[in-house]
């Protein structure tokens, strides 16, 4: 049992170092790009539910 979570975690050590790291400019625009992406689809949604809400007003009204 032991041997086999030793060479999982010999072989996750090994995986790890074949990672590429971003650097921080890459890091920077992709945290820009998700932040922006959020906001985007939150004011979506935000247009979309008052424009729902208002249709059910006027219907409902």
């Amino acid at each position: 049992m032991f041997k086999k979570m030793s060479q999982f975690f010999k072989n996750v050590a090994s995986e790890m170092k074949k990672v590429r790291w971003p650097t921080k400019q890459e890091l920077v625009k992709y945290t820009i790009t998700v932040v922006v992406t959020v906001a985007f689809v939150t004011l979506f949604f935000v247009v979309v539910d008052f424009g729902i809400s208002s249709l059910l007003k006027l219907i409902t009204g």
